[in-house]
């Protein structure tokens, strides 16, 4: 990645909040719990998942830039919906959880040198990654899930 995209991807990253907050205006909230099947995940249950989400991001990032060539933990976020209760959870503290979490990384990604995101990382799922491609995949982790929204916005309404 050359410094350029990376610094477009920081940007789209650090600003991954009032993104979530504007889309979230798009949709009425008295459709926030709609499933359009038993299997898909309400916006409410989608607004927690990204919290817990950016949690575990927050420590990948750290244990990264710290501890390089560590394995950092992957979870089942199917499983963590159900057990943990999403759909019982606060959307508003999720959202706000989000913000602080992901502010505060975006701080420290804009201050690391270059050689710090050639370091490397191993997840369980997806095999070696650097920081750039941790970077890479929590750039659209908020876009996809803004799209992931409006295709639930789009089955609520032709449910109406």
């Amino acid at each position: 990645m050359t410094g350029a995209e990376r610094q477009q991807k920081i940007e789209t990253y650090g600003h991954a909040h009032s993104t979530l907050v504007e889309a979230l205006r798009e949709f009425p909230e008295e459709m926030w719990r709609f499933q359009p099947s038993p299997a898909d995940w309400s916006i409410h249950e989608i607004v927690v998942h990204i919290a817990d989400s950016e949690a575990s991001s927050y420590i990948r990032c750290r244990k990264c830039i710290v501890e390089p060539g560590q394995t950092v933990m992957a979870y089942d976020e199917v499983q963590w919906a159900k057990s943990l209760d999403y759909a019982g959870q606060s959307a508003a503290d999720a959202l706000e959880l989000f913000r602080l979490l992901r502010q505060n990384t975006w701080r420290l990604i804009q201050t690391l040198p270059e050689s710090t995101w050639s370091n490397l990382m191993y997840h369980p799922e997806n095999g070696r990654m650097t920081l750039d491609d941790w970077l890479d995949v929590y750039a659209q982790h908020i876009p996809e899930h803004i799209d992931q929204m409006r295709r639930v916005h789009t089955a609520w309404l032709r449910q109406r």
